[in-house]
């Protein structure tokens, strides 16, 4: 495996604000040349100005180009790709027989679809390099959540994928891991709420009564997460899903 030399570049989709955010700041605050993707680009470019070199571009990582370009635009700016934190994500909850087609299709392209280029595309520069990790954003309702089915089955793939890109790749000097998280206070759960009919407080109160260690979830929780297996530290562990819940799911 090729040493790390230099100042290492990260790639965060969905980084504009919530768990994508949160990573890009950690990273951030650990060295790492932080390019924040998201499919909002005026929005990624003005979360950048928040971090110390750090720039925004924009993606939608459920187009096979578009997730070509984004690689292409970071390793032209920055003549490298160490880490990718796949973290877009969108939700679209119902009952199954409420569900629609669309909503089905729109949860699976952009969690499991997109997860999928982003990592072929980045691979390609890793694999080159002799180094890599990628890391991507699962859940605890990868084993099933009611009015998820479309939710549940995209970040039960991101798991087998995952798990299948460790075996091809390690041999490259690149890792592949998941983040596993469970409640996060974050816009999605507020929406989450909404669907339930209860106000964010509400809903963040009823889940931490749950949660063994009491409280919910920050994206800063998960974010540590996600810097520990993209950093240095974590180069033996490959394949592995890491929960991230205050032992809501035990």
């Amino acid at each position: 495996m090729s040493a790390v030399v230099g100042r290492r570049v990260a790639l965060v989709t969905g980084g504009a604000g919530g768990i994508g955010f949160a990573t890009a700041e950690r990273l951030a605050a650990q060295g790492v040349t932080v390019a924040i993707a998201d499919l909002r680009e005026d929005a990624a470019v003005t979360a950048a100005e928040r971090l110390p070199d750090a720039f925004g571009i924009g993606v939608d990582v459920a187009d096979e180009a578009s997730a070509e370009r984004a690689v292409d635009a970071v390793v032209a700016r920055t003549g490298r790709l160490d880490v990718l934190v796949n973290n877009a994500g969108v939700l679209r909850d119902n009952l199954v027989h409420r569900m629609s087609l669309d909503d089905w299709e729109v949860v699976l392209a952009v969690h499991l679809r997109g997860a999928f280029l982003m990592s072929r595309a980045a691979q390609r520069v890793m694999v080159a390099a002799g180094y890599g990790r990628i890391v991507s954003l699962s859940s605890i309702a990868a084993t099933g959540n009611r009015g998820q089915a479309n939710y549940s089955a995209a970040k039960a793939g991101i798991v087998g994928l995952s798990k299948t890109l460790a075996l091809e790749l390690g041999r490259f000097g690149i890792t592949v891991n998941a983040v596993a998280p469970g409640f996060i206070a974050t816009d999605m759960t507020d929406a989450t709420a909404d669907r339930l009919q209860l106000t964010p407080e509400e809903f963040r109160e009823r889940t931490a009564e749950l949660t063994p260690v009491r409280r919910v979830g920050t994206p800063a929780d998960v974010a540590a997460a996600i810097a520990f297996l993209a950093g240095e530290d974590a180069g033996f562990i490959t394949g592995q899903v890491l929960t991230v819940d205050g032992g809501l799911d035990l």
